[in-house]
């Protein structure tokens, strides 16, 4: 009990006290019974100290002692505890009440952030199923079309139907593109799917990937640049989704860059990690977009993303591969000027 409860108590125990004493007075007065003055004072004293020891020991043993256990059924509800902040701070306290108090407050915010986070994860979660619902739809539409026209005649025409099958066949392809890609990254996000960790050559990897995405490059008149101050330089990762995040981070830089352009490709080992940078002087993208970029499906221009191909998937699933291996990634970029996006890999 603290030293303004003990001054409330006493305060309480006294008045109760003077209380009962003058009311005997009174009645003795009334009742014209022999009862001297000095009588008063002993009966104060003796109701103050049965009203004290009385009272002390409801409040503090059965009050108390609920409120006790009520606090420890609180704590074992906490289940969300903000970064720097002191966990068992009611521990201090010595009145229970102010600590039953206390935790309520701290329970009422845990909970108002759980029911914050739910709605946000709902909210997710329709945009999500609407997305895949959009995406699985065009692909969809296209087949029946296609296959529509050919049942009704279009089948015996040569000159539209090996044409409308190699249609048909390629939103096939995107459809299963958009399959393999949700799989990836539902694996990366529950942790089920393994890495295959080995030692490489980087930098082999990348000059590889170059050469492979060299012609769509020309088609623009892009070059690709490799920079780094050593021709070997080897990582501790896993070779085939690493493969995948420099393929999917350099194709974004041709397929959204300026005629004329230029990708760079910047590596540099660090004392512990690999550094690596990817920019290109191409169409950049509002600072608006940047905290969504890496989100699934989110598109910056829907109508030519689309038009460019691709998943919606790429840079989600980017981001999860590299987190995967305990690394990080991070993106920059100017309207107009161009984009940038760093990220690290371990070193052996």
């Amino acid at each position: 009990m603290n030293k303004q409860n003990t001054s409330q108590f006493l305060l309480f125990c006294g008045l109760f006290s003077l209380l009962l004493s003058i009311s005997t007075w009174g009645l003795s007065i009334f009742f014209k019974f022999d009862f001297p003055v000095y009588a008063v004072f002993v009966i104060f004293f003796f109701c103050f100290a049965l009203s004290f020891l009385f009272f002390n020991f409801f409040y503090q043993k059965i009050i108390f002692g609920r409120i006790e256990n009520t606090l420890v059924k609180l704590r074992k509800l906490h289940t969300v505890t903000e970064t720097g902040t002191n966990k068992d701070y009611t521990e201090d306290m010595a009145d229970p009440l102010e600590r039953f108090n206390a935790e309520i407050i701290q329970l009422s915010n845990e909970r108002q952030r759980e029911l914050e986070h739910l709605k946000k994860l709902e909210n997710y979660r329709k945009e999500f199923l609407g997305n895949v619902s959009h995406e699985l739809k065009t692909p969809i539409f296209n087949i029946q079309g296609y296959v529509a026209t050919l049942i009704d005649g279009g089948i015996n025409d040569p000159k539209i139907n090996m044409e409308y099958l190699k249609r048909a066949d390629k939103s096939v392809d995107r459809m299963i593109n958009i399959i393999d890609d949700l799989e990836t990254i539902s694996q990366l996000e529950t942790g089920t799917l393994s890495l295959d960790l080995e030692k490489f050559n980087v930098v082999e990897m990348v000059n590889d990937i170059c050469k492979q995405i060299e012609i769509q490059a020309q088609k623009k008149n892009i070059s690709l640049n490799v920079n780094t101050p050593q021709k070997i330089v080897k990582v501790y990762a896993d070779r085939f989704r690493i493969r995948q995040v420099f393929a999917n981070l350099l194709s974004n830089s041709i397929k959204y860059g300026k005629e004329n352009g230029e990708t760079s490709i910047v590596i540099t080992p660090e004392k512990d990690k690999v550094s690596v940078s990817i920019s290109d002087n191409g169409i950049g993208l509002e600072e608006k977009h940047l905290p969504r970029i890496f989100e699934r499906f989110y598109r910056v221009d829907k109508g030519r993303s689309r038009e460019q191909g691709g998943t919606g998937l790429g840079l989600s699933i980017v981001k999860h591969i590299i987190e995967a291996h305990h690394q990080t990634i991070s993106v920059s970029s100017k309207e107009n000027e161009g984009t940038t996006f760093i990220f690290s890999l371990p070193k052996t």
